[in-house]
């Protein structure tokens, strides 16, 4: 566990952005990525990473076959809820993974929030072991999550998946790894 003693409080600005009802959805299988391309969308060239697409919604690979898509705050989410609604089973090995309901979602965005991740993640987020367009599928606060890197070098963002039913216990994880840095629980980085 990180010590606090090692660390300094964090002055730079925190932003916890709750994408939870947002449109997000998932793909999987050998045909995922032909369906995907042929609908649009970049791909990553590899598992565990992750491609903005020009509408500020974003693909995660999370294996060879299974892709994520997250919608963009820009259009509510739309073109990736048009996306599940216009998924028809067929012949091809191309399923839809529904993740609305199953997954809960925010935005970690900070100029030390590898640290705080720190407090509740044994994977190392910092860069450069984990650069933008990276993914982790990892534990953290005892749940599994999945982290994308949604930022860049010089204005890191996570965008950070679990599961739903414990979407209070890690809010909760989450805000207390933020005063253990001198944010306070009822800035503005509060979530609802």
């Amino acid at each position: 566990m990180t010590n606090l003693k090692d660390h300094e409080t964090l002055t730079q600005p925190y932003h916890l952005v709750d994408q939870t009802d947002l449109p997000r959805v998932g793909f999987r299988g050998s045909h995922s990525a032909e369906y995907l391309t042929a609908r649009g969308f970049t791909l990553p060239d590899a598992p565990n990473r992750a491609t903005a697409q020009a509408d500020g919604s974003w693909v995660a690979r999370l294996s060879q076959t299974e892709y994520l898509l997250l919608g963009s705050p820009q259009d509510q989410g739309q073109r990736v809820a048009d996306e599940e609604a216009r998924w028809e089973l067929d012949h091809h090995a191309n399923y839809l993974l529904p993740r609305q309901d199953s997954h809960a979602c925010l935005v970690l965005s900070g100029g030390a929030i590898a640290q705080v991740m720190a407090k509740l993640c044994g994977v190392d987020l910092s860069f450069p072991a984990f650069k933008p367009g990276t993914v982790a599928q990892t534990s953290a606060a005892r749940i599994n999550v999945i982290v994308i890197h949604t930022g860049s070098v010089e204005a890191p963002a996570f965008h950070i998946l679990w599961d739903r039913a414990s979407k209070q216990y890690f809010n909760e994880a989450l805000l207390d790894a933020l005063e253990a840095f001198g944010v306070s629980r009822y800035s503005s980085t509060s979530l609802p």
